[in-house]
């Protein structure tokens, strides 16, 4: 039997979540180990000192952790949606650039000796605004349907959602909050959102897709 690549993932960690997506989407099967971050096993570490997910291992030796590298290479193995069609860099490394920088502000204002996170929310809204315009022509930035671009990108969008979903449903961003709740109601998401316990050295192999 050939060896899977093997995935080291958390649930919630945005990264994780966009790189979950290709790989669900493309079909490639790898075997999904489930890290808390405050106890990162010691494998994961080994391969990649960094200590951040999402970590993938391929059969080959090669290790790549950055969550767009392994988007990459899943749908460079199958791309049947298309979503290498739009993958427009430079709106993506301004989400993981300045947006997710007033995001972290935003939603753990402590952690930087802030009283509280308003100004970098603020800041935040600005870029929001512009992603509103982009899909007040389409409904998805790739065009009719999502693609690369989307997938990379709404992760932040919805961590930043929910930071306060009441404060940011009343938000005159239509468009944005349209495409988000669309791409959030997927049975995609909800796949890539399923549960799993942690990972242990000696569990039996959890497949994902």
């Amino acid at each position: 039997m050939t060896a899977l690549p093997i995935l080291f993932s958390f649930r919630r960690c945005p990264y994780a979540m966009r790189a979950r997506m290709a790989l669900a989407v493309s079909g490639v099967q790898v075997e999904l180990r489930e890290v808390v971050l405050r106890d990162k096993p010691p494998e994961m570490l080994e391969a990649s000192p960094k200590g951040t997910v999402p970590v993938l291992l391929l059969p080959d030796g090669r290790v790549l952790e950055e969550s767009l590298d392994i988007m990459r290479w899943a749908l460079a193995q199958s791309d049947s949606l298309g979503w290498l069609t739009h993958d427009d860099q430079n709106l993506v490394s301004a989400t993981d650039g300045p947006f997710k920088q007033a995001l972290d502000h935003y939603k753990y204002p402590h952690r930087y000796g802030l009283t509280d996170g308003t100004a970098h929310r603020d800041s935040a809204l600005a870029y929001l605004g512009d992603l509103n315009d982009l899909l007040s022509a389409t409904l998805y930035l790739g065009g009719a349907r999502p693609a690369f671009t989307d997938i990379a990108i709404f992760p932040f969008v919805r961590q930043f959602a929910a930071t306060n979903e009441l404060w940011f449903a009343a938000l005159p961003l239509p468009a944005l909050q349209r495409w988000l709740s669309a791409l959030v109601s997927t049975d995609l998401f909800a796949l890539i959102m399923t549960r799993y316990p942690q990972w242990k050295a000696g569990d039996a192999p959890v497949h994902f897709p």
